[in-house]
């Protein structure tokens, strides 16, 4: 197996290519990646779209790699996406930009885990497989799964490894629980937190071993849905299991060591659904921040220094045959719905960065039109919400 690239997105190393490789980019493209001060770009390449196929591999490796080239340095992926390729797709454009010269310190890669990968495609008999391929190993039992979904520490910890190796990194800037909520109809919220609690001590553990340098979660109904909504994940409380992960954790390291250790979680990131069609984790006022007022999932994030974030930009690919009248009104010198989105998207007060899955070389031309653009000034992005509500 070929060695894994060490390193992993720094300070000095995300703000010096933002000068350099990013100098074509306009002021505001890049976001500022809370507590650490990372310089991230406000878009980033997604690899979930297209067919398990060797064509669609060598897209998203030529998109990857001319993407890091030209001021886009967030790169997002998943265990399961297109049965594991995307991942590796995604590694093998990152080592052709390292070949390049970018460096590893100016790269914020992410991967997810929690959904089962099936290798070689969905298995005849998917019951066999995760007997052979899941509960032989240890991984987890099949009646922990709901659909092909397992939230078990030993596999989530497998993972993060597979992860590691299909990107060629020795660190992963940051690795999120994916969707956790969808087991919350199977056994309830309690039984899922603790599910959840378990898993952040892996990743907890995984952060002093170098292995991963942040966590959190992405969701697709958790963050956006009513607070009383059976699906509602809490941010607050999120932070409350990463706080009690890093304690227990900090105290067996400290043990072990003979000393007392502080306990500091490394939860920075969540992940959710966010466009014109979608604006839910932006408008809707669910998330009690500890802090004496209510807010929306990206507004209380903001306030709890955790980075946002959003996925689904384009809406599946509608977003970029359609537009919202007021967005089309406001961005009339844009060259294509794609690109409209894009910029509704990037120029959200506290959205950090917004996913877009290219797997086509020529689709990354939309996003670096938009870098090349000033985001919004606040007051005219929330005049959009202005006049879709006079309409």
């Amino acid at each position: 197996m070929a060695a894994l690239r060490p390193g992993y997105a720094t300070r000095h190393g995300t703000e010096v290519y933002a000068k350099t490789l990013g100098k074509d980019c306009a002021p505001g493209h890049y976001s500022d990646f809370l507590n650490l001060h990372l310089a991230l770009s406000s878009l980033g390449i997604g690899t979930f779209p297209g067919a398990a196929t060797d064509a669609v591999d060598e897209g998203y490796a030529q998109v990857v790699e001319a993407a890091a080239l030209a001021g886009i340095n967030v790169f997002d992926t998943a265990a399961h996406y297109r049965y594991g390729r995307s991942a590796r797709a995604l590694g093998e454009g990152l080592k052709r930009a390292f070949a390049r010269g970018v460096a590893r310190e100016q790269i914020f890669a992410v991967a997810k885990g929690g959904f089962l990968a099936f290798p070689d495609g969905v298995p005849a008999n998917p019951e066999a497989w995760i007997d052979a391929n899941i509960a032989a190993r240890g991984l987890g039992a099949r009646a922990e799964l709901t659909g092909r979904h397992l939230i078990s520490p030993a596999y989530l910890a497998a993972q993060i490894d597979e992860m590691r190796t299909a990107l060629g990194l020795e660190t992963l800037d940051a690795f999120l629980l994916d969707q956790p909520e969808v087991h919350i109809p199977a056994i309830g919220k309690e039984r899922t937190h603790r599910k959840i609690a378990a898993v952040f001590e892996v990743f907890e553990e995984a952060v002093r071993a170098g292995k991963i340098r942040a966590y959190g979660i992405s969701t697709f109904d958790g963050l956006r849905v009513e607070t009383d909504a059976p699906l509602f994940q809490s941010i607050t409380s999120l932070l409350g299991l990463a706080e009690r992960a890093a304690q227990a954790v900090g105290q067996a390291v400290g043990q072990a060591a003979g000393e007392t250790r502080a306990a500091k979680h490394a939860f920075r990131v969540i992940q959710l659904p966010f466009n014109q069609a979608m604006t839910e984790g932006f408008t809707r006022f669910s998330q009690a921040t500890g802090q004496g007022n209510v807010a929306s999932s990206v507004q209380a994030a903001h306030q709890l220094r955790v980075y946002v974030m959003a996925s689904h930009s384009l809406g599946k690919g509608l977003l970029a045959r359609e537009c919202a009248d007021a967005v089309a009104a406001a961005l009339p010198d844009y060259a294509s719905h794609a690109q409209r989105a894009l910029q509704f998207n990037r120029s959200t007060p506290g959205i950090g960065t917004s996913l877009v899955g290219v797997s086509t070389p020529g689709h990354l031309a939309d996003l670096l039109a938009v870098a090349q653009r000033p985001p919004l000034a606040k007051a005219e992005y929330l005049k959009l919400y202005a006049r879709a509500g006079d309409a």
